[in-house]
């Protein structure tokens, strides 16, 4: 039974200007499995991974109904299949099947969540 659907859309823009004007912005929306990821790519792939897990993560909250706050960015991670496909987990959600998919275009990047028990 779909327990929630959430869905979020980040200007790229906001998170280029956010990650040159705090160098920590990366450390507070990745973990550290993503981070490892996110350092192997170059710099527009970087700011497109940074963005789509970041609206990613806000779908996700608002699938539960919360926003993020009752979970930090560090509770939800976002890793990657073999196949490429964006799996999502977070802390406390561990018995729910939880569906993610991100997309970009050269402005933005989105991302829609569906909380399944």
């Amino acid at each position: 039974m779909i327990k929630g659907i959430g869905i979020d859309i980040i200007d790229m823009q906001r998170i280029k200007q956010s990650i040159k004007r705090n160098p920590r912005f990366v450390q507070r929306i990745l973990t550290e499995k993503e981070q490892e990821r996110y350092f192997q790519l170059s710099e527009r792939r970087q700011v497109e991974y940074l963005a789509g897990r970041f609206a990613a993560k806000e779908a996700f909250a608002k699938s539960i109904g919360t926003g993020i706050g009752e979970l930090g960015f560090q509770d939800i991670e976002i890793l990657s299949e073999s196949s490429g496909a964006p799996t999502l987990k977070a802390r406390g959600y561990e018995d729910f099947s939880i569906w993610v998919s991100i997309s970009h275009s050269s402005d933005h990047a989105v991302a829609q969540v569906v909380l399944e028990e």
